[in-house]
């Protein structure tokens, strides 16, 4: 027993926490952080602090509060156990397969267009391949310390500093630009809501499971020890977000300078910009093979996140069964058209977010607010505001859009707080 508590130190505590922030660090966080330094411009760094808030803060407690609570089920079963199986369902789908996965591999494949071309056949070629292997190594969801955390996250970080260290060396501009009118006043508010849109927060809901299995695989098994490795590993990956996130930031901020109209885009277009600048064609095969490993890891991570979930749920299904399931159907769902599922999951993730960070905030609080009151409360309170403010109920969706907040998208804290409220006086 004494033995397995001390096990998570030193090379194998950096591996899990290498292979979390492998998972973690998709297209959306590639994009985010430049597309934001090119926005804030010389009020960049006050905005990186809102944004390190939202996109890091929050995601490392969600890790964290799926260890304390043994488990996405476990964690929404505090407030009821059925609320918990349709929660924990539609996370897993809707930042699974009907959302992020499919993404990946349109995305890297968006990065790949400069090179080879664009052509339906093209593409569907690449998700095959990219589909296929990223099944592969997702197969053995134990072993994805040995894969992502050994291989694909080194590889991925040393491509970044190269971005970053010709950035240093061959700045494009002498300084940052001017802010945009959205960071002029408040960057740190704007950062906050930047990193609210990367969803992490659902992702690290996700990922708690599959890290756990990685920390038996290195022969961690007792329960508290699983759960103190989980939540180091999650601060190992939220310390290496933080890094990774202020190079790219520092990216945006000089690229938007050097090429005005790029920041006007999206992050892609800014590093785009960037890297042909320093590197010319170089620079645009590192760019694709950035985008490329950063999208495979948040694949394998997914898809073993997925698989293992409904593997838990329906036992007689075998794990790689399921796995290839949501393989195949992500693939094809990347290949038939992303708007479409776009339109219909991000409203979905728009009104589930909420519910999620009010879980991740309760399990926080001091023990006396630990009460089922609180809990059911709180989430039903979010629940009223956030669902109809994302999807279609009419005059309903149009009362919770006028609350405080709801222009910024936080319509849902004043319900939440109510319902706190509310519950520790029952």
């Amino acid at each position: 027993m004494h033995d397995s508590t001390q096990a998570l130190r030193g090379k194998k505590l950096l591996l899990v926490g290498f292979t979390l922030f492998s998972m973690f660090f998709g297209a959306g966080n590639l994009i985010f952080p430049p597309f934001l330094g090119a926005q804030a411009g010389t009020a960049l760094w006050l905005a990186f602090v809102g944004f390190a808030v939202s996109a890091i803060g929050l995601p490392i407690a969600g890790v964290a509060a799926v260890a304390r609570a043994g488990g996405l089920p476990a964690l929404a079963g505090r407030v009821h156990p059925r609320f918990a199986q349709v929660f924990a369902v539609l996370v897993y789908l809707s930042i699974g397969p009907c959302l992020a996965i499919p993404r990946t591999a349109s995305t890297s494949f968006e990065m790949l267009t400069p090179l080879v071309g664009r052509s339906t056949p093209g593409q569907f070629i690449y998700s095959l391949v990219f589909f296929a292997a990223a099944y592969f190594v997702a197969l053995k969801p134990e072993k994805l310390t040995q894969r992502l955390g050994r291989i694909l996250c080194p590889a991925l970080l040393v491509l970044i500093v190269v971005l970053f260290a010709g950035c240093i060396l061959r700045p494009a501009a002498p300084g940052y630009g001017t802010p945009a009118e959205a960071y002029a006043a408040l960057p740190a508010a704007q950062g906050v809501l930047d990193g609210y849109q990367t969803m992490d927060a659902l992702a690290a809901l996700n990922f708690g499971a599959v890290i756990a299995l990685n920390l038996q695989a290195v022969g961690i098994t007792e329960e508290s020890a699983v759960r103190r490795g989980t939540i180091r590993a999650g601060f190992i990956a939220g310390g290496m977000l933080l890094v990774v996130y202020a190079m790219l930031t520092h990216i945006g901020g000089i690229s938007g300078a050097a090429f005005p109209g790029s920041g006007s885009g999206t992050g892609a277009a800014v590093l785009t910009a960037l890297a042909d600048g320093l590197f010319g064609r170089v620079g645009q095969v590192l760019l694709a093979a950035i985008f490329v490993i950063a999208c495979f890891n948040t694949c394998v991570g997914l898809i073993a996140s997925v698989g293992e979930y409904f593997h838990e749920l329906l036992p007689r299904l075998p794990y790689p069964a399921i796995a290839a399931f949501f393989a195949l159907m992500s693939m094809l769902l990347a290949n038939i058209g992303l708007a479409g599922i776009l339109s219909l999951s991000v409203p979905v993730l728009n009104a589930i977010y909420p519910i999620a960070i009010i879980l991740i905030v309760v399990e926080f609080l001091p023990g006396r607010f630990q009460r089922t009151s609180v809990w059911r409360l709180s989430i039903l309170f979010t629940a009223i505001q956030s669902i109809p403010a994302a999807l279609p109920f009419g005059p309903l969706s149009t009362l919770m859009n006028a609350l405080p907040l709801s222009s910024l998208g936080f319509g849902w804290l004043l319900p939440a707080l109510i319902g706190i409220g509310a519950g520790l006086l029952m």
